[in-house]
Protein backbone atom coordinates (compact mmCIF):
# COMPACT_ATOMS: atom_id res chain seq x y z
CA UNK A 1 0.00 0.00 0.00
CA UNK A 2 2.16 2.64 -1.32
CA UNK A 3 -0.78 5.48 -0.94
CA UNK A 4 -4.70 6.16 0.88
CA UNK A 5 -6.78 8.48 -0.97
CA UNK A 6 -9.20 10.07 1.98
CA UNK A 7 -12.79 11.22 1.51
CA UNK A 8 -13.88 12.91 4.23
CA UNK A 9 -18.07 13.46 4.79
CA UNK A 10 -18.82 16.37 7.38
CA UNK A 11 -16.75 19.20 8.43
CA UNK A 12 -17.71 20.13 11.83
CA UNK A 13 -15.64 19.91 15.46
CA UNK A 14 -15.07 15.87 14.73
CA UNK A 15 -14.46 16.46 10.47
CA UNK A 16 -11.74 19.06 11.32
CA UNK A 17 -10.42 16.58 14.27
CA UNK A 18 -10.19 13.89 11.01
CA UNK A 19 -7.99 15.87 8.31
CA UNK A 20 -5.82 16.70 11.37
CA UNK A 21 -5.31 13.44 11.97
CA UNK A 22 -5.16 12.04 8.32
CA UNK A 23 -2.46 15.47 7.89
CA UNK A 24 -0.37 15.21 11.22
CA UNK A 25 -0.02 11.11 11.04
CA UNK A 26 3.08 10.82 9.03
CA UNK A 27 5.13 13.30 10.25
CA UNK A 28 4.76 11.50 13.98
CA UNK A 29 4.75 8.15 12.67
CA UNK A 30 6.47 8.34 9.86
CA UNK A 31 6.01 4.45 8.66
CA UNK A 32 2.64 4.98 6.95
CA UNK A 33 2.02 5.26 2.76
CA UNK A 34 1.62 8.99 1.40
CA UNK A 35 -1.83 10.16 2.45
CA UNK A 36 -3.84 12.30 -0.27
CA UNK A 37 -6.68 14.26 0.61
CA UNK A 38 -8.97 13.40 -2.19
CA UNK A 39 -12.40 14.50 -1.71
CA UNK A 40 -14.34 16.29 0.73
CA UNK A 41 -18.62 16.23 1.01
CA UNK A 42 -20.64 18.87 2.70
CA UNK A 43 -24.42 19.51 2.63
CA UNK A 44 -24.13 22.27 0.04
CA UNK A 45 -20.83 23.57 -2.27
CA UNK A 46 -20.62 26.46 -1.15
CA UNK A 47 -19.39 25.17 2.29
CA UNK A 48 -17.79 22.44 0.64
CA UNK A 49 -15.45 24.49 -1.18
CA UNK A 50 -14.62 26.15 1.58
CA UNK A 51 -13.62 23.89 3.55
CA UNK A 52 -11.86 21.55 1.09
CA UNK A 53 -9.68 24.74 0.88
CA UNK A 54 -9.19 25.12 4.34
CA UNK A 55 -8.81 21.50 5.37
CA UNK A 56 -6.38 20.95 2.27
CA UNK A 57 -8.67 18.41 0.15
CA UNK A 58 -8.18 18.58 -3.66
CA UNK A 59 -11.82 18.15 -4.26
CA UNK A 60 -15.37 19.39 -3.39
CA UNK A 61 -18.48 18.21 -3.68
CA UNK A 62 -22.13 19.17 -2.12
CA UNK A 63 -23.56 15.48 -2.46
CA UNK A 64 -21.58 12.80 0.61
CA UNK A 65 -22.39 10.45 -2.41
CA UNK A 66 -19.75 12.03 -4.84
CA UNK A 67 -17.52 11.39 -2.11
CA UNK A 68 -18.09 7.44 -1.81
CA UNK A 69 -18.36 7.17 -5.63
CA UNK A 70 -14.91 8.49 -6.25
CA UNK A 71 -12.43 6.13 -7.36
CA UNK A 72 -9.81 7.78 -6.37
CA UNK A 73 -11.07 7.59 -2.29
CA UNK A 74 -9.68 4.54 -0.40
CA UNK A 75 -11.31 4.95 2.57
CA UNK A 76 -14.06 7.34 3.68
CA UNK A 77 -14.09 9.54 7.14
CA UNK A 78 -17.90 9.75 8.58
CA UNK A 79 -18.19 12.79 11.30
CA UNK A 80 -22.09 13.76 10.14
CA UNK A 81 -24.79 13.90 12.94
CA UNK A 82 -25.46 9.89 13.97
CA UNK A 83 -28.64 9.73 11.86
CA UNK A 84 -26.50 9.38 9.15
CA UNK A 85 -23.75 6.89 10.01
CA UNK A 86 -25.56 4.16 8.55
CA UNK A 87 -27.05 4.93 4.82
CA UNK A 88 -23.00 6.57 4.28
CA UNK A 89 -21.24 3.64 6.05
CA UNK A 90 -23.49 1.12 3.97
CA UNK A 91 -22.84 3.12 0.88
CA UNK A 92 -18.94 3.13 1.48
CA UNK A 93 -18.96 -0.80 2.12
CA UNK A 94 -20.82 -1.73 -1.16
CA UNK A 95 -18.64 1.12 -2.88
CA UNK A 96 -15.11 -1.25 -1.87
CA UNK A 97 -13.83 1.62 0.36
CA UNK A 98 -12.59 1.31 4.36
CA UNK A 99 -14.65 3.09 6.63
CA UNK A 100 -13.69 5.23 9.53
CA UNK A 101 -16.77 6.00 11.40
CA UNK A 102 -17.31 8.72 14.25
CA UNK A 103 -19.34 6.79 17.27
CA UNK A 104 -21.76 5.66 18.28
CA UNK A 105 -22.71 3.57 15.11
CA UNK A 106 -25.98 4.54 14.50
CA UNK A 107 -29.25 5.73 16.85
CA UNK A 108 -30.53 2.52 16.34
CA UNK A 109 -29.35 -1.18 17.41
CA UNK A 110 -31.26 -2.30 13.78
CA UNK A 111 -29.27 -0.02 11.69
CA UNK A 112 -26.26 -0.97 13.51
CA UNK A 113 -26.37 -4.22 12.51
CA UNK A 114 -26.94 -3.28 9.02
CA UNK A 115 -23.93 -1.83 9.39
CA UNK A 116 -22.17 -4.50 10.74
CA UNK A 117 -23.50 -6.72 8.08
CA UNK A 118 -22.28 -4.58 5.09
CA UNK A 119 -18.67 -4.33 6.92
CA UNK A 120 -18.15 -8.10 6.86
CA UNK A 121 -19.59 -8.65 3.22
CA UNK A 122 -17.33 -5.87 1.82
CA UNK A 123 -14.16 -7.26 3.95
CA UNK A 124 -13.54 -3.42 4.30
CA UNK A 125 -11.82 -1.94 7.54
CA UNK A 126 -14.61 -0.90 9.76
CA UNK A 127 -13.10 1.09 12.35
CA UNK A 128 -15.12 3.62 15.09
CA UNK A 129 -13.81 7.13 16.43
CA UNK A 130 -13.17 5.64 20.05
CA UNK A 131 -9.97 8.03 20.16
CA UNK A 132 -9.93 8.18 24.53
CA UNK A 133 -8.81 4.50 24.50
CA UNK A 134 -6.03 5.81 22.41
CA UNK A 135 -4.03 7.59 25.52
CA UNK A 136 -0.70 5.66 26.40
CA UNK A 137 -1.92 6.05 29.80
CA UNK A 138 -5.23 4.23 28.90
CA UNK A 139 -2.45 1.52 27.15
CA UNK A 140 -0.85 1.76 30.24
CA UNK A 141 -3.42 1.32 32.97
CA UNK A 142 -4.32 -2.06 30.88
CA UNK A 143 -0.96 -3.56 31.06
CA UNK A 144 -1.06 -3.40 35.18
CA UNK A 145 -4.30 -4.93 35.18
CA UNK A 146 -2.96 -7.03 32.76
CA UNK A 147 0.04 -7.95 35.18
CA UNK A 148 -2.06 -8.08 38.25
CA UNK A 149 -0.84 -4.85 39.88
CA UNK A 150 -3.53 -4.32 41.81
CA UNK A 151 -4.90 -7.59 42.26
CA UNK A 152 -8.37 -9.05 40.93
CA UNK A 153 -10.78 -6.35 39.99
CA UNK A 154 -13.91 -6.08 41.65
CA UNK A 155 -15.50 -2.94 41.21
CA UNK A 156 -15.43 -0.14 38.83
CA UNK A 157 -16.59 3.38 38.58
CA UNK A 158 -16.95 5.77 35.54
CA UNK A 159 -18.40 9.27 35.60
CA UNK A 160 -18.66 11.21 32.55
CA UNK A 161 -20.09 14.42 32.32
CA UNK A 162 -20.60 17.67 30.67
CA UNK A 163 -22.08 21.05 30.96
CA UNK A 164 -22.78 21.73 26.94
CA UNK A 165 -26.73 20.99 28.04
CA UNK A 166 -26.60 22.39 31.56
CA UNK A 167 -28.05 25.56 30.64
CA UNK A 168 -32.23 25.55 31.35
CA UNK A 169 -32.53 28.83 28.89
CA UNK A 170 -30.69 27.04 25.83
CA UNK A 171 -32.60 26.26 23.11
CA UNK A 172 -34.11 23.09 21.84
CA UNK A 173 -31.30 21.25 19.39
CA UNK A 174 -30.80 18.32 17.33
CA UNK A 175 -29.26 16.50 20.50
CA UNK A 176 -32.96 16.39 21.98
CA UNK A 177 -34.35 14.19 19.02
CA UNK A 178 -34.87 11.08 19.46
CA UNK A 179 -34.08 10.75 15.97
CA UNK A 180 -30.06 10.77 16.82
CA UNK A 181 -30.84 7.98 19.50
CA UNK A 182 -31.94 7.73 23.64
CA UNK A 183 -29.84 10.68 24.41
CA UNK A 184 -26.50 10.38 27.57
CA UNK A 185 -25.94 6.60 26.84
CA UNK A 186 -25.16 7.07 23.44
CA UNK A 187 -24.57 10.28 22.89
CA UNK A 188 -21.22 10.10 24.62
CA UNK A 189 -22.36 7.42 27.52
CA UNK A 190 -20.29 5.25 24.59
CA UNK A 191 -17.02 6.37 25.64
CA UNK A 192 -17.13 4.94 28.92
CA UNK A 193 -17.68 1.85 26.78
CA UNK A 194 -15.33 1.78 25.33
CA UNK A 195 -12.88 2.36 27.93
CA UNK A 196 -14.53 -0.99 29.82
CA UNK A 197 -14.01 -2.70 26.58
CA UNK A 198 -10.50 -2.14 26.12
CA UNK A 199 -9.71 -2.40 30.29
CA UNK A 200 -11.89 -5.12 30.73
CA UNK A 201 -13.89 -6.99 28.51
CA UNK A 202 -18.12 -7.00 28.10
CA UNK A 203 -20.42 -6.20 30.08
CA UNK A 204 -23.14 -8.82 30.43
CA UNK A 205 -25.99 -7.01 32.55
CA UNK A 206 -27.15 -3.72 33.11
CA UNK A 207 -30.07 -1.63 35.52
CA UNK A 208 -30.40 1.81 34.26
CA UNK A 209 -32.36 4.61 34.93
CA UNK A 210 -32.81 7.96 33.20
CA UNK A 211 -34.00 11.49 33.46
CA UNK A 212 -34.93 14.57 31.71
CA UNK A 213 -34.17 17.83 33.86
CA UNK A 214 -35.37 20.16 31.14
CA UNK A 215 -38.60 18.34 29.56
CA UNK A 216 -38.93 21.27 27.05
CA UNK A 217 -36.59 23.98 25.66
CA UNK A 218 -37.40 27.37 23.20
CA UNK A 219 -37.57 27.64 20.26
CA UNK A 220 -38.78 29.94 17.35
CA UNK A 221 -42.31 29.07 17.79
CA UNK A 222 -42.99 28.10 21.44
CA UNK A 223 -41.21 25.26 23.80
CA UNK A 224 -40.96 21.57 22.23
CA UNK A 225 -40.74 18.28 24.39
CA UNK A 226 -37.15 17.18 24.52
CA UNK A 227 -37.26 13.99 23.32
CA UNK A 228 -33.94 12.65 24.78
CA UNK A 229 -32.30 11.86 28.05
CA UNK A 230 -30.01 14.14 29.32
CA UNK A 231 -29.05 12.42 32.49
CA UNK A 232 -28.61 8.45 33.12
CA UNK A 233 -27.21 5.79 35.87
CA UNK A 234 -26.88 2.34 34.85
CA UNK A 235 -25.71 -0.63 37.46
CA UNK A 236 -23.51 -2.60 35.65
CA UNK A 237 -22.34 -6.67 35.90
CA UNK A 238 -19.28 -6.82 34.02
CA UNK A 239 -18.74 -10.38 32.46
CA UNK A 240 -15.80 -11.20 34.87
CA UNK A 241 -17.97 -10.80 37.68
CA UNK A 242 -16.90 -7.54 38.84
CA UNK A 243 -19.79 -4.91 39.44
CA UNK A 244 -19.66 -1.70 38.33
CA UNK A 245 -21.62 1.80 37.78
CA UNK A 246 -21.22 4.28 35.00
CA UNK A 247 -22.98 7.86 35.64
CA UNK A 248 -23.55 10.82 32.72
CA UNK A 249 -24.77 13.78 32.49
CA UNK A 250 -24.97 16.33 29.49
CA UNK A 251 -26.47 18.99 32.35
CA UNK A 252 -23.52 19.30 34.81
CA UNK A 253 -22.30 22.77 35.26
CA UNK A 254 -18.39 23.38 35.34
CA UNK A 255 -17.69 19.77 34.29
CA UNK A 256 -15.96 20.39 30.37
CA UNK A 257 -14.63 16.75 29.55
CA UNK A 258 -15.16 14.48 32.25
CA UNK A 259 -14.47 11.18 32.13
CA UNK A 260 -13.79 9.81 35.75
CA UNK A 261 -12.48 6.00 35.95
CA UNK A 262 -11.87 4.69 39.67
CA UNK A 263 -10.84 0.66 39.58
CA UNK A 264 -10.58 -1.01 42.63
CA UNK A 265 -8.92 -4.38 43.03
CA UNK A 266 -7.55 -6.91 45.83
CA UNK A 267 -4.07 -5.38 45.85
CA UNK A 268 -5.15 -1.45 44.89
CA UNK A 269 -6.74 1.21 43.15
CA UNK A 270 -5.93 3.42 40.01
CA UNK A 271 -7.82 7.08 39.67
CA UNK A 272 -8.46 8.40 36.39
CA UNK A 273 -9.71 11.66 34.90
CA UNK A 274 -10.02 12.56 31.26
CA UNK A 275 -10.28 16.17 32.14
CA UNK A 276 -6.39 15.87 33.59
CA UNK A 277 -5.49 12.97 31.21
CA UNK A 278 -1.49 13.07 31.01
CA UNK A 279 -1.96 11.70 34.48
CA UNK A 280 -3.58 8.76 36.52
CA UNK A 281 -3.30 7.80 40.07
CA UNK A 282 -2.03 4.73 41.36
CA UNK A 283 -2.29 3.22 45.44
CA UNK A 284 -0.95 -0.38 45.96
CA UNK A 285 -1.43 -1.65 49.54
CA UNK A 286 2.06 -2.82 49.30
CA UNK A 287 3.17 0.80 49.85
CA UNK A 288 0.73 0.65 53.09
CA UNK A 289 4.04 0.10 55.68
CA UNK A 290 5.21 3.70 54.63
CA UNK A 291 3.22 4.92 52.62
CA UNK A 292 -1.06 6.03 53.38
CA UNK A 293 -1.90 7.57 49.61
CA UNK A 294 -1.81 7.22 45.91
CA UNK A 295 1.09 8.09 43.72
CA UNK A 296 0.64 10.08 40.70
CA UNK A 297 2.17 8.75 37.58
CA UNK A 298 2.46 11.39 34.22
CA UNK A 299 2.79 10.79 31.02
CA UNK A 300 6.55 10.40 29.70
CA UNK A 301 8.25 8.50 26.69
CA UNK A 302 8.18 5.43 28.22
CA UNK A 303 4.49 5.34 27.56
CA UNK A 304 4.57 4.67 23.76
CA UNK A 305 3.23 6.17 21.76
CA UNK A 306 4.17 9.38 23.40
CA UNK A 307 7.30 9.24 22.41
CA UNK A 308 6.20 9.37 18.77
CA UNK A 309 5.04 13.41 20.15
CA UNK A 310 7.25 14.47 22.92
CA UNK A 311 10.38 13.18 23.59
CA UNK A 312 10.28 14.75 27.70
CA UNK A 313 7.67 13.80 30.08
CA UNK A 314 5.08 15.54 31.79
CA UNK A 315 4.23 17.73 28.60
CA UNK A 316 1.18 16.32 27.46
CA UNK A 317 -0.70 15.24 24.70
CA UNK A 318 -4.35 16.51 23.77
CA UNK A 319 -7.27 14.98 22.70
CA UNK A 320 -5.92 15.89 18.70
CA UNK A 321 -3.06 13.99 19.22
CA UNK A 322 -5.23 10.99 20.41
CA UNK A 323 -7.32 11.03 17.28
CA UNK A 324 -3.97 10.98 14.99
CA UNK A 325 -2.94 7.50 17.30
CA UNK A 326 -6.39 6.02 16.10
CA UNK A 327 -5.59 7.15 12.56
CA UNK A 328 -2.37 5.27 12.85
CA UNK A 329 -4.38 2.06 14.32
CA UNK A 330 -6.73 2.27 11.68
CA UNK A 331 -3.82 2.38 9.04
CA UNK A 332 -2.02 -0.35 10.91
CA UNK A 333 -5.44 -2.78 10.56
CA UNK A 334 -5.70 -1.83 7.07
CA UNK A 335 -2.47 -3.63 6.42
CA UNK A 336 -3.24 -6.49 7.97
CA UNK A 337 -1.64 -5.77 11.53
CA UNK A 338 -3.32 -6.06 14.74
CA UNK A 339 -4.19 -2.91 16.14
CA UNK A 340 -5.47 -1.14 19.30
CA UNK A 341 -9.08 0.20 17.93
CA UNK A 342 -12.70 -0.67 18.48
CA UNK A 343 -14.25 -1.99 14.83
CA UNK A 344 -17.64 -3.03 14.18
CA UNK A 345 -17.21 -6.24 15.74
CA UNK A 346 -16.14 -4.65 19.06
CA UNK A 347 -18.40 -1.63 18.43
CA UNK A 348 -21.84 -3.85 18.01
CA UNK A 349 -21.54 -4.46 21.38
CA UNK A 350 -21.20 -1.46 22.80
CA UNK A 351 -24.43 -0.60 20.83
CA UNK A 352 -26.02 -3.74 22.10
CA UNK A 353 -25.01 -2.58 25.53
CA UNK A 354 -26.57 1.02 24.99
CA UNK A 355 -29.91 -1.01 23.78
CA UNK A 356 -30.20 -2.93 26.87
CA UNK A 357 -29.99 0.24 28.73
CA UNK A 358 -32.92 1.58 27.20
CA UNK A 359 -34.77 -1.65 27.48
CA UNK A 360 -34.42 -1.74 31.20
CA UNK A 361 -35.05 1.81 31.73
CA UNK A 362 -38.47 1.39 29.79
CA UNK A 363 -39.02 -2.15 31.73
CA UNK A 364 -38.17 -1.19 35.26
CA UNK A 365 -35.49 -4.00 35.87
CA UNK A 366 -32.62 -5.53 34.93
CA UNK A 367 -31.59 -6.53 31.17
CA UNK A 368 -29.05 -9.35 29.82
CA UNK A 369 -26.85 -7.72 27.25
CA UNK A 370 -27.66 -9.47 23.97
Amino acid sequence: MKKIGVGLIGTGYMGKCHAMAWTGVRPVFGDVPDIHLVHLGEASQELASKKAAEFGFAKASGDWRDVIADPEVDIVSITTPNRFHAEMAIAAFEAGKHVWCEKPMAPKLAEAEAMLDAARASGKVAILGYNYIQNPLIRHIRKLLDEGAIGAINNVRIEMDEDFLADPDAPFQQRHEAVNGHGAIDDFGVHPLSLISTLFGRVSRVMCDMAKPYPTRKTDVGDREVEVFDIATILLRLANGASGMIALSRTAWGRKGRIAVQIFGSKGSILYDQERMNEFQLYLNSDQATEQGFRTVLTAPHHPPYDRFIPAPGHGLGFNELKIIECRQLIGRMRGEVTVAIDFEEGIIIERTVDAMARSFREGRWADVA
